[in-house]
């Protein structure tokens, strides 16, 4: 199926140039078709224009995709849940015993313990898995470890295998590829270019490379719940951790607030009331949403080339998805530039 190619609503090409994002795609997701819009520059310091092929990075918006993955081997009897990694991969914390009991649950709901990014620091455990919510990309890692070990070949293989082939994302790889270099996004703080990120290896927490396109596809898909059984997506999608109320990342006790209305599922955000799904994407220079609704068969992704991509995710998603949304505010209040 080809790209239905339309333009920018005015509004957002408007917030596009006072949040001084030089370049966005975006796709809407409705009633099983996929519109594609494309605005913009891939490189402020020039006039090469961003278009509906063009290839951004989207940063954690790779954790879904992963998680859309894990749970196709869960159903197919490959991998258990609730066992832990450690029988298949090393404890990522080797003098922790908690760090022993993580499993792929644990992960994909961001409750191992583990912190978002390494530092400088030993890594070490923060809390016991599965007592709270605190966004885990070394989790990710962890589960990466894991999953390469359980199905012996590499993650990319793998997302090949169970995603991005049997989907159609023709445009889609956790790794670099070459061909990516004739109409990619470059990434940008404010309007000043950085260099452009060449993942070689499969990070699972970040390293999609991907169209507005490819993943409206993916989007698709969860929507409509494709290869993977009934009640295997509906927990997908429903809540099992709350979230700290203002905060990704809560490391240090047990959060004394938790936000009203939004959960966190095996690989997505959750606003409960309503039942959407959500993640965003954060990375040096490049800013990602997604934003989806099973019971109205909607979604919304936004790909753009600037660490202020994410003011425009209010715009996009009541445009797609009207109304209040508890997941705009929480990430206004966390992770917002």
């Amino acid at each position: 199926m080809k790209p239905i190619e339309t333009t920018l609503d005015e509004r957002v090409l408007s917030l596009m140039q006072a949040a001084k994002v030089p370049g966005v795609s975006l796709s809407v997701v409705r009633k099983g078709a996929v519109e594609v819009a494309a605005g913009g520059v891939k490189d402020a310091a020039g006039s090469d224009a961003v278009n509906t092929r063009t290839v951004f990075d989207v940063a954690s918006l790779s954790k879904p995709m992963v998680a859309y993955a894990v749970l196709q081997l869960v159903d197919a009897g490959v991998l258990d849940l609730d066992a832990p990694l450690s029988g298949f991969a090393p404890a990522i914390v080797p003098d922790d015993a908690s760090a022993a009991a993580i499993t792929a649950r644990h992960v994909l709901t961001h409750t191992s313990g583990l912190p978002n990014l390494r530092g400088q620091d030993p890594l070490r455990m923060y809390f016991r898995p599965g007592a709270w919510f605190s966004y885990s990309s070394v989790g990710f890692g962890y589960l990466q470890s894991a999953l390469e070990s359980i199905t012996g070949e590499p993650l990319e293989k793998t997302m090949r295998r169970l995603v991005f082939e049997p989907l159609g994302m023709r445009s889609s790889s956790f790794e670099w590829q070459a061909h990516f270099g004739d109409n990619c996004a470059g990434p940008h703080e404010g309007m000043e270019r950085l260099g452009k990120h060449h993942p070689p290896k499969a990070q699972a927490s970040y390293s999609l490379q991907t169209t507005a396109f490819d993943y409206g596809i993916f989007a698709r898909a969860v929507l409509q719940g494709d290869r993977l059984k009934e009640a295997t997506c509906r927990e997908w999608l429903t809540p099992a951790a709350s979230v700290p109320r203002g905060a990704a990342e809560y490391l240090g006790s047990r959060p004394a607030a938790t936000e009203d209305g939004i959960g966190w599922g095996l690989g997505w955000g959750i606003e409960v009331e309503r039942g959407t799904f959500f993640q965003w994407g954060k990375m040096s220079g490049i800013r990602a949403f997604v934003m989806g609704s099973q019971a109205e068969q909607l979604a919304v992704v936004l790909l753009t080339n600037s660490n202020t991509g994410l003011r425009l995710m209010d715009e996009v998603a009541r445009s797609v998805l009207p109304g209040e949304h508890p997941a705009i505010r929480w990430l206004q209040a966390c992770v917002w530039e």
